[in-house]
C-alpha cells in the first residue's frame, strides 16, 4: 500500500468518509479468521521488527546486522534506524545503534494496563510468602518464555527474577507446562524448530526425553526441572487456566538446590501452588 493512500485513508476517517473498515466483519478478514494484509500497516510491522533484533547477545548493532536480522534491506533498516532514534527509542555511536530506556515505556504500557499481570501479581506474592521461596508467572512469546509478574519473598536465587526477563521454553518450568498444554501437532512442531542446545550439563537435549517430560507433566499436572536453566536453581511449576479451563499463563516457585531436593519441593511447596492455582481459575 503506498504512503499517499494510506494518507488518504486516514483523511477518510476522520472526515466521516467511509473507511476501508466502515463494513461488516467479512469485508475485513481474510476467511480464516485473519486481517486482509490490505488492513496491515507493514511500516508499523518492520519498525517493531528492527526494535526486536536487539536482544542481550546483540545489544549494539550497525545498519547491516540489523537488516541481515529484520531481512529488510539495508535501505530500509537505515530509515527505521534513524526515525526511531529520531523518536527516543534508539540511539547512535558513529555506526552502532542501541536501544534507549524509552523502549521499556512499550513493555510497561502492558504490565500496567493488561488484565493478566494485574490479577496473577497479589496472588503470587501471597504464594511466595507462605513458601518462602522466589516465584514467578510467565506465558509463552515464541520459543521463550517471558515473565509477567515476579516476587522474591526476601529469597536470593542466583537470577533475579523480573517482569520482561526470557528464558527457553524447553528447559523453563513455566515452558514445560505451557508445552503440555499445546494440541500434539503444535507441540511436535514446536519441539522441532528447538535447538536444544545444552544450557548445563543437566539440560535435557534430546527431543525423545523431552517429549517424556512433557507427557510426564501432563499427566501429573506439575512439572519439575531440575538445574536444567542454571547449576543450583530447581523449579516446580503449574499451569494456570482461566474459568473455561484454557491454560493462559503458568506459575512456579524457584529453590536453590542447597535448601530443598525435588521431592521436598513437591511436599512442601506443590499444595500452596495447587491453592493459589485454584484461587486464580477463578479470577481469570
Amino acid at each position: 500500500m503506498s504512503a499517499d493512500r494510506d494518507f488518504v485513508e486516514d483523511q477518510d476517517e476522520d472526515t466521516g468518509t467511509p473507511s476501508p473498515l466502515s463494513g461488516d466483519a467479512s469485508d475485513f478478514t481474510d476467511g480464516a479468521g485473519g486481517p486482509l494484509k490490505r488492513d496491515l500497516v507493514a511500516g508499523l510491522e518492520k519498525g517493531l521488527s528492527v526494535i526486536a533484533a536487539f536482544d542481550q547477545e546483540r545489544p549494539r548493532l550497525t545498519i547491516s546486522e540489523v537488516a541481515a536480522r529484520t531481512r529488510l534491506t539495508r535501505a530500509a533498516a537505515r530509515r527505521y534506524l534513524l526515525t526511531l532514534t529520531h523518536l527516543g527509542f534508539v540511539s547512535q555511536d558513529r555506526k552502532m545503534f542501541s536501544l534507549t530506556a524509552k523502549v521499556l515505556r512499550l513493555g510497561q504500557s502492558y504490565l500496567h494496563s493488561a488484565r493478566l499481570p494485574r490479577i496473577v501479581e497479589p496472588e503470587l506474592q501471597k504464594l511466595a510468602h507462605t513458601v518462602k521461596e522466589v516465584s514467578i508467572a510467565g506465558v509463552l512469546d515464541g520459543d521463550d518464555v517471558i515473565c509477567i509478574a515476579a516476587t522474591t519473598a526476601g529469597r536470593v536465587v542466583s537470577t533475579v527474577p523480573q517482569p520482561g526477563m526470557r528464558v527457553p521454553a524447553y528447559c523453563s518450568g513455566v515452558g514445560r507446562v505451557l508445552m503440555a498444554a499445546m494440541p500434539e501437532d503444535e507441540l511436535d512442531a514446536f519441539i522441532a524448530r528447538q535447538e536444544l542446545a545444552p544450557l548445563t550439563s543437566h539440560s535435557i537435549t534430546e527431543p525423545g526425553r523431552l517429549r517424556q517430560e512433557i507427557a510426564r507433566t501432563r499427566a501429573q499436572g506439575y512439572a519439575c526441572v531440575d538445574q536444567e536453566l542454571e547449576i543450583g536453581l530447581r523449579v516446580l511449576a503449574v499451569p494456570l487456566k482461566n474459568y473455561r479451563g484454557e491454560v493462559v499463563s503458568a506459575m512456579n516457585v524457584l529453590v536453590h538446590a542447597s535448601r530443598m531436593s525435588l521431592d521436598q519441593m513437591v511436599e512442601q511447596c506443590l499444595p500452596s501452588l495447587l491453592h493459589t492455582q485454584a484461587h486464580l481459575r477463578m479470577l481469570l
